[in-house]
């Protein structure tokens, strides 16, 4: 007996996988050329694994759930540099893109924001949240929601 679609699996096009209620949408941008800024490097997911000291796994749920942002290039994920500190996603990361989803903004457009060079800010969005700037950040981001 084939299940009957109810609110939780009916979805507009393109959002969310088919096996998968909209709600669970994988959050990985296909491709992102176009970066006002280009980040300083790219790690694939295996290698944020290992700094983490975590399976790959947790690493994919960590984008589901909204707390990283990755992109698809040539067939693999990977997180842009300056998003991982160390051995942690940078603090306020999964902040801010909770509040620029809640503004509107997909993940390739958050990457974009991220990565737009901003005078009043040391360098881009994405490096000054690593730093003194990450107040300022969150301001600007919780900001675009009004």
């Amino acid at each position: 007996m084939a299940a009957t679609p109810t609110s939780a699996t009916t979805r507009p096009p393109g959002v969310g996988a088919p096996d998968r209620p909209a709600w669970h949408c994988v959050t990985v941008s296909e491709t992102v050329t176009d970066l006002p800024q280009q980040p300083s490097g790219w790690i694939n997911l295996p290698e944020i694994a290992e700094r983490f000291d975590i399976p790959v796994t947790k690493v994919h749920q960590m984008i589901r759930e909204g707390a990283l942002l990755a992109v698809r290039r040539a067939g693999v994920l990977y997180v842009p540099a300056e998003l991982v500190a160390g051995r942690n996603v940078i603090k306020h990361l999964p902040g801010v893109l909770t509040l620029l989803r809640d503004a509107g903004y997909s993940d390739e457009e958050a990457l974009r924001w991220l990565y737009s060079p901003d005078d009043t800010l040391p360098g881009i969005p994405a490096v000054a949240l690593d730093g003194n700037g990450a107040t300022e950040v969150k301001r600007r981001a919780q900001a675009l929601g009004f």
